[in-house]
């Protein structure tokens, strides 16, 4: 027989392990990793532990720099904003990730992530533009 107090229990130990983003605060939200305030909505960044923790960033390079704070298998869900499309995250593992001095971004290393490959390489268009998988993106913040 389930008493009520343990449905409760359960419950809470499912909404605590929750790994669903939480909605960015623009303007108001700090970023994890440099503490500046988020603005800027095609570069933000989040990540959720398993644990059910939420950790917000300004730029996809500030998330970068700060996955050496958690073990790989600590980590539900790392998410950075398709560029094209502010509102929405998409998983950072399969991005597609442009360097380009055209599109700059709140950290400075004017990096950027679109859903699609197609997006990327349309944006792609200055001779020192360089296109990045995730693997290339991590190793650049080691």
């Amino acid at each position: 027989m389930i008493r009520p107090t343990h449905f409760f229990i359960f419950f809470l130990l499912l909404v605590s392990c929750n790994s669903t983003p939480v909605a960015i605060e623009y303007g108001t939200t700090s970023c994890h990793a440099c503490k500046m305030t988020i603005v800027d909505q095609q570069h933000a960044a989040q990540l959720m532990t398993k644990k059910g923790r939420t950790y917000s960033f300004d730029a996809i390079e500030c998330m970068a720099s700060s996955l050496n704070q958690w073990k790989e298998e600590e980590l539900a869900t790392i998410l950075v904003t398709d560029y094209l499309n502010p509102k929405q995250l998409i998983d950072a593992q399969n991005a597609y990730y442009l360097i380009s001095n055209s599109i700059p971004s709140p950290m400075g290393a004017n990096l950027s992530a679109f859903a699609k490959k197609t997006n990327r390489d349309e944006l792609s268009n200055s001779p020192g533009d360089q296109a990045l998988s995730w693997n290339e993106v991590k190793s650049l913040a080691k």
